[in-house]
């Protein structure tokens, strides 16, 4: 199956990837933060709301794919097409900027999805609402 406007199953993979990967993220960070002597439960709590917050973000962005997909409004798609290059930009100053080297990990994985389904919805963007093909023209030099 080839992916080339399916920004509902696009934004589902990054969905459920990104929601794993934060869930660890925040494990990881809840402990360092415990052993460090930051204060365990402070710690665990920040990471709690950080991570509801994420995975809350990242369902918006899978709902929005699947309207975009199956509505083929301009509107949603250009909403869609801006939610993911905040996201790609977010995730690119998180590059520079991570804790341990799984969040820089998690940030370029996030990177790279973002921009697959940014991808995505430009296509969506560029098709006006009918189908998307890869046709390839040929120029006739008969006519």
């Amino acid at each position: 199956m080839t992916l080339r406007y399916q920004t509902g199953v696009a934004a589902l993979i990054q969905f459920i990837a990104m929601t794993v990967l934060n869930f660890i993220n925040g494990i990881v960070s809840s402990v360092q933060g415990c052993t460090n002597g930051d204060g365990c439960l402070g710690s665990v709590t920040i990471n709690l709301m950080f991570f509801i917050l994420i995975t809350f973000w990242f369902a918006i962005l899978a709902v929005l794919g699947y309207a975009a997909q199956d509505r083929r409004s301009k509107g949603i798609t250009q909403l869609l097409l801006a939610a993911e290059i905040l996201v790609v930009l977010i995730a690119l100053f998180d590059t520079r900027h991570w804790p341990n080297i799984f969040g820089l990990i998690s940030s370029l994985i996030d990177a790279g999805l973002a921009l697959w389904v940014a991808i995505l919805a430009f296509r969506l963007l560029r098709a006006k609402g009918s189908r998307i093909t890869t046709t390839k023209h040929k120029h006739n030099p008969a006519t």
